[in-house]
């Protein structure tokens, strides 16, 4: 699926006009610590998170995260939203939470993109 095609799933409203929505997506994580979407998201996924800092933005770069969705209305800052902008990062809000939101996308045909974070063993 397309941006465009998830803006509507998610009911969303893009934040950022300019970016283009023809950017395949080819899965999705929801997450709101950086460090796990840096440990376990593959590329060309959507990212569905909480977190509005510009901290969102830097590790989508990082990740190759093809969109960003802010669940429950959340309201990203002017300069987070002017930093994706320029990488070219379409920002989304949707009035709906994150569990809503992954089983919209899951029935519309998008699987997850999560790897398995290994954990460490207490010796």
């Amino acid at each position: 699926m397309n941006v465009q095609e998830l803006v509507k799933i998610v009911n969303g409203t893009v934040l950022t006009p300019l970016v283009p929505l023809s950017r395949e997506i080819k899965g999705g994580c929801g997450a709101d610590l950086m460090s796990d979407v840096l440990a376990s998201i593959k590329p060309d996924a959507v990212l569905l998170t909480g977190l509005c800092n510009i901290q969102v933005v830097r590790t989508s770069q990082m990740a190759d995260v093809r969109a960003i969705v802010f669940v429950r209305g959340k309201m990203p800052g002017p300069e987070t939203i002017e930093l994706a902008a320029q990488e070219n990062i379409p920002l989304i809000t949707s009035p709906f939470g994150t569990f809503e939101l992954c089983g919209r996308l899951y029935r519309a045909g998008l699987h997850s993109f999560e790897s398995v974070i290994p954990s460490e063993e207490n010796d």
